[in-house]
Formats: structure tokens, C-alpha cells, sequence
């Protein structure tokens, strides 16, 4: 059972939520210490003050905010937990926004928020059942750790999950990063959502989805342990100039039939309709509405 990080309420209008938030994510990755190669003494960062030139314990450590080089201006935590803020002691929800109205580059971290108590199961239930029906999620403002922060409640199963969101402000501008103009086909676009067709998946319960690098970390780690020959390192396969797009997307369509055991073989796309076939088929189509109008009566 994951441990309680916050515990507070969720207010939905004049409607209170007791709850308890958890992490909905875990870390499975591995982690090294630092060692001193010569005799395997474990190397640790210790708190050091500048002025004093000696190792300081946590309680002698403070807060505070560097106003100028030589003024510092102390905060307590228990300043920091006496934030004026409705948001200090609730996940205060504001609006209910389409989900696809949230740029996913904005959502952080995940957490589930579980009822405290059995006078929130209600509450809670309804709030999870309203958000269903919508098709909606809440956004809402909460202070953790020294700050206000956003959030995005949506439900996940039969549980309220709250997203920390980035604020609009810490998005930065993607304009300077597009390339300059260039001209693309529709038989190249076609091309590509073959491609994409071949590559689809329904979701990522797959094999394929996997930490593969950690694994072979820890593969590494037991050979070692046990004075194994390391695992050979597969070599890795060059990526090729691109040169000729359509041909470089039909070797891909190929690549990604045989890998899923389909038929390799790659049909001819039909062709996009000139301007000139286009214009062929107005007139064409003009003449038979024009065949069959009813004479005007004189």
C-alpha cells in the first residue's frame, strides 16, 4: 500500500471531499552510489557551511530568500504551511475543461487521491461519477511544497487521479524550432499513414513497451557479481542518409508488415487527381446538371 504524501480535501463548489493523496507511479529503475575506486569507501555529500568551513545537522538548517547579496530574508516552513491561500489546505477546483483543451506537454507527475473515511465515500463517488458523465476533467489549483501549483483531475478506473499540471507561463515557445517551408505530396502523406496504419496498436500492453535498458543494467549487474563474461553488445544498426522519401517509406511499410508477420508486400498508391483531372470532373459534372434541367415554359 503506497504511503499518504499530502492529505487535505478536494472542494468542489461548496461540496468537501476528505482525502489522502498517493503516488500513482513507482520507480523501478536502478540506482548506483558513488564509490572512491581505491578502496570502495562510499562517497556522500555532506552539508557544509561556507562561513564556518564545517558540517552542519538539518536542524541547523533554515529556509530563506536571497533579496540581495548581502540580505538574505528567512522563511520558516511553518510560514510556508500559514500561506493566506484556500489552496494551502484544499485542491480547490475552478473550471471543467474538454481534456483534449490540455496540451499533454503541461501534465507532470501523477497522484491517486483516495477518500479519508467513510464520510467522504459519497462525495467522492459523485464527484468520480459527474467527471465520467461529462467527459470532462477538473482543473484545480493546490499549494505543495513552498508553491501554488495547477492540476487536472480525471478519473482512472474506478479512482480520482490528479495530474500537476505546468503553468501557460513555463511552456516555452516552440516558433523558433520549425523548419522553413518546404513542399510535401499527398503521396508522400499517404505514404506516411501507411505506415503509420501498419504501426498502430491498440494500446501499450505489449512486450515491446518494456524498460529494456534496465534490464540489461541488471544483466550486467549479475554477471559481474557472479565474474560472468559481460552480455555482448548487439551492433547497433546505422541510420541511412534519406535521399528518396518514398522509397525510404515503403522499405519502412515492408520493415513493419514482416515484424508483425503480415504480408510484406507493398501495393501501389493510387494517385492524387491533378489539377487538370480535377478540372475535367467540373466540367463533366457541369455538363450532366446542365443535360438535366427542365426547359423553362415560354
Amino acid at each position: 500500500m503506497p504511503r499518504t504524501i499530502w492529505s487535505g480535501a478536494i472542494s468542489f463548489g461548496l461540496v468537501t471531499v476528505p482525502i489522502h493523496v498517493q503516488s500513482a507511479t513507482e520507480d523501478h529503475s536502478i540506482h548506483f552510489h558513488q564509490y572512491h575506486l581505491d578502496d570502495q569507501g562510499r562517497i556522500r555529500t555532506r552539508k557544509v557551511c561556507e562561513l564556518e568551513n564545517r558540517e552542519v545537522a538539518n536542524t541547523e538548517i533554515g529556509k530563506g530568500y536571497e533579496y540581495s547579496k548581502d540580505q538574505i530574508v528567512p522563511i520558516s516552513d511553518q510560514e510556508l504551511r500559514d500561506l493566506p491561500l484556500p489552496t494551502a489546505k484544499a485542491i480547490e477546483i475552478d473550471a471543467f475543461v474538454p481534456e483534449s483543451s490540455i496540451d499533454p506537454i503541461q501534465i507532470a507527475e501523477g497522484y491517486y487521491l483516495a477518500p479519508d473515511g467513510q464520510v467522504a465515500a459519497k462525495p467522492y463517488k459523485l464527484l468520480r461519477q459527474a467527471l465520467e458523465r461529462s467527459e470532462k476533467v477538473a482543473i484545480a489549483k493546490y499549494a505543495w511544497s513552498g508553491r501554488e501549483r495547477l492540476g487536472m483531475l480525471r478519473v482512472r478506473e474506478n479512482a480520482i487521479v490528479l495530474h500537476a499540471l505546468r503553468w501557460p507561463d513555463e511552456i516555452r515557445d516552440p516558433s523558433g524550432l520549425v523548419p522553413p517551408p518546404v513542399e510535401v505530396s499527398e503521396e508522400e502523406i499517404e505514404r506516411a499513414m501507411a505506415l503509420m496504419e501498419t504501426m498502430s496498436r491498440d494500446d501499450l500492453d505489449d512486450p515491446e513497451f518494456q524498460d529494456t535498458y534496465t534490464e540489461a543494467i541488471g544483466k550486467i549487474i549479475e554477471a559481474k557479481r557472479e565474474d560472468r563474461r559481460l552480455p555482448e553488445v548487439p551492433e547497433a544498426e546505422k541510420p541511412a542518409q534519406v535521399l528518396d522519401l518514398m522509397a525510404a517509406l515503403d522499405e519502412s511499410v515492408q520493415r513493419a508488415k514482416a515484424a508483425r508477420g503480415e504480408d510484406a508486400d507493398v501495393h501501389e498508391m493510387p494517385k492524387a487527381k491533378t489539377a487538370a483531372g480535377k478540372q475535367t470532373v467540373k466540367k463533366t459534372a457541369g455538363k450532366k446538371a446542365a443535360s438535366g434541367r427542365r426547359p423553362r415554359s415560354a
